[in-house]
């Protein structure tokens, strides 16, 4: 059985044990979260919400706050003596999926 769930404006496609990473959360390791439902298939039947199926939730474990990869951003115009070089770290949550109850 899979969900189709929503976080942080973005739709993940989950099962029990996956480990999906979302916008941060403001969550300890350790702690629980739950999430909407808004399409829950598998065994040949498909449910949908609208906008979210009622009675369903996800259950999530948070394992712990991560950084992604470092963007590099630079800048430079031509003939200014202008050059800045600056860089981003995304910060995510690592959640793993303990449960989907339909």
């Amino acid at each position: 059985m899979y969900a189709i769930i929503a976080a942080g404006g973005r739709q993940y496609r989950v099962s029990q044990g996956d480990v999906i990473y979302i916008d941060k959360i403001n969550q300890d390791p350790d702690s629980t979260v739950s999430f909407d439902v808004l399409m829950i298939g598998g065994d040949g039947d498909i449910k949908v919400g609208n906008p979210v199926l009622e009675g369903a939730k996800v259950e999530g474990k948070v394992l712990a706050q991560v950084k992604g990869e470092k963007i590099v951003i630079g800048k430079y115009k031509s003939k200014k003596n202008y050059d800045r070089k600056t860089g981003h770290r995304q910060p995510y949550t690592k959640v793993e999926i303990t449960a989907v109850n339909a």
